[in-house]
């Protein structure tokens, strides 16, 4: 009987509940749940990463339904799904994959691990680092405020 792999990607700078959800209904999804931590130097479409790769790959691995973490590869996003062969791919809610683009770049490698999209988190307030940060800047923002 073969493992059923899913894998999920991800920055998980600043992890929050939102990143927990989306990678326990990752794991619902199959047998071993594999997550690949976007490299610092590759994060373009948004802010760079406040948290180093490393320390973000070492609290990814930490979580309860993480079984395997790796950090992806600096210059070829589809070497990681090559060697880990999932049969799906989850992307969260909020992620700029266009699906349709994703499932023809994986065919041309001749990959074709199904994707899913996992749905949002309930609470608003904080299912994004952006909302975290930002609320860090709004409770502790002022100098007088911040304690070390």
């Amino acid at each position: 009987m073969s493992v059923r792999r899913v894998v999920a990607t991800g920055t998980f700078d600043i992890l929050h509940p939102g990143h927990l959800y989306y990678l326990e209904e990752s794991k619902k999804l199959g047998d071993e749940l594999w997550v690949i931590v976007a490299r610092d130097a590759n994060v373009k479409h948004k802010p760079r990463p406040i948290i180093p790769e490393g320390h973000r790959l070492q609290m990814v691995a930490a979580l309860k339904p993480v079984d395997h973490a790796i950090l992806g590869d600096k210059t070829d996003m589809f070497h990681p799904i090559r060697e880990i062969q999932p049969v799906i791919i989850t992307i969260g809610f909020n992620q700029h994959f266009d699906e349709e683009k994703l499932r023809h770049q994986l065919t041309e490698r001749g990959l074709a691990p199904e994707i899913i999209r996992i749905g949002k988190y309930a609470d608003e307030d904080l299912c994004s680092s952006r909302f975290v940060v930002q609320r860090i800047i709004d409770v502790r923002g002022k100098k007088d405020d911040i304690q070390e």
